[in-house]
């Protein structure tokens, strides 16, 4: 810059224009690139609130308050005295490459086909099972199953349609005509071989339009009500649903949402929300003797990715404790699926919502009814206990 008498004459290189344009343009250019690249993603591929919900999902609560503590140790008083500082390298590793050293599956998992379809967190494991029972395994219909036709055993169904002994018996306690449990069948054309009059060889063709999982859910709804306690069967077909929508098997739980919203828009009084399964295992892997006499075992599985987990969870447990008691074995336990799974199976619309795997494949209708049977009972007890909880049960409120 020069100073000429009253005039000043200012000079500017070019380069520095030149690198300003140059640095705005790039900077532009990276922008609509960017943008680009988040639009033209799928959507479940795109950032979200959820997903970065799921992100800091992997770090544990402490390590937040550590990390905060870092800068204001006030927030250490919060803390257990036998906490320690997180291990950021390993968490780092478990954010990035979504393998956990303390965890061997992280490893190995994506390298054994199927294995990433057992991959689930015991939370609680019966007394019954191991790692490689207790985990549900189900498998999707195959396309020609659907389509065909197959005759049902008259026998099998029979026994099915059998009211329980205590339907005669009035019960000490009753819902007053109030529907308070409501079950329904994601899965609904789920079965069991022994429905078949000619059972199929392969496990994973045991799939019927009529002669299903349905009738599981039928039963316990009518045990239920001989313990008194009002219950709600849904008979709408998820799986025709599904297919009058052109929607996969896998988006079976999307299907059934509406259905389910419906039902507590409608039930003011409904309070628990029963989806019953089975699992795709062996007979000696879902059956057990208490006493002389067979049932299909229980598995209790919990969506990792919804909102109202804990709650879940601890109804699950609460259920497992009791029937462990009463009925040693029958429950397998209660799982936690996230991973390769829906994740949230609809749970997330009521806390008191239940996922139970009733039996495996090979399970018949005395096994079944006589679990719906121990189901019935335990529910009932812990119900009535709420109940009295909660401010006496409803005939005291009368």
């Amino acid at each position: 810059m020069k100073r000429t008498g009253s005039n000043t004459i200012m000079a500017i290189r070019g380069t520095s224009i030149k690198k300003l344009f140059i640095t705005a343009f790039m900077g532009l250019v990276l922008i609509f690139v960017l943008s680009g690249i988040l639009t033209s993603l799928k959507p479940e591929y795109r950032p979200s609130s959820d997903s970065i919900h799921t992100f800091a999902g992997g770090i544990a609560g402490e390590a937040f308050v550590h990390l905060i503590a870092s800068e204001n140790h006030y927030f250490s008083q919060a803390l257990p005295k036998e906490s320690k500082p997180a291990d950021w390298s390993s968490m780092f590793l478990k954010m990035t490459a979504s393998i956990n050293l303390n965890d061997p599956r992280s490893l190995l998992g994506r390298e054994l086909p199927g294995f990433s379809l057992y991959d689930s967190e015991i939370i609680v494991a019966g007394a019954a099972g191991n790692y490689s029972t207790i985990v549900p395994f189900e498998s999707a219909p195959p396309e020609e199953v659907q389509l065909k036709e197959r005759e049902a055993s008259i026998e099998e169904l029979r026994k099915a349609s059998e009211k329980t002994d205590g339907a005669a018996k009035a019960p000490e306690n009753t819902t007053g005509g109030r529907d308070v449990v409501y079950i329904y069948n994601t899965h609904n054309t789920e079965s069991y071989k022994p429905l078949f009059k000619n059972p199929p060889a392969n496990s994973d063709d045991a799939f019927h339009k009529s002669a299903n999982v349905t009738l599981v859910s039928k039963m316990l709804m009518d045990e239920l009500e001989a313990q008194g306690v009002g219950t709600r069967f849904e008979g709408k077909d998820i799986q025709k649903l599904l297919k009058d929508k052109g929607m996969k098997y896998s988006q079976s739980y999307t299907a059934a949402r509406p259905v389910i919203q419906e039902a507590i828009a409608s039930g003011k009084d409904l309070a628990y929300f029963i989806d019953i399964h089975r699992d795709s295992r062996q007979h000696k892997d879902t059956t057990i003797t208490i006493k002389g006499k067979a049932y299909a075992q229980l598995i209790f599985v919990v969506g990792g990715k919804n909102t109202n987990r804990e709650k879940n969870i601890e109804l699950a447990k609460n259920l497992h404790s009791m029937l462990e008691k009463k009925y040693p074995g029958l429950s397998k336990g209660v799982t936690l699926k996230v991973k390769n799974s829906n994740g949230l199976f609809n749970q997330d619309l009521s806390g008191n919502s239940l996922l139970m795997e009733f039996g495996g494949v090979d399970n018949n209708m005395e096994e079944l009814r006589n679990t719906t049977k121990a189901v019935a009972d335990i529910f009932s007890e812990y119900y009535w206990q709420a109940e009295k909880v909660q401010g006496g049960t409803p005939a005291e409120k009368k």
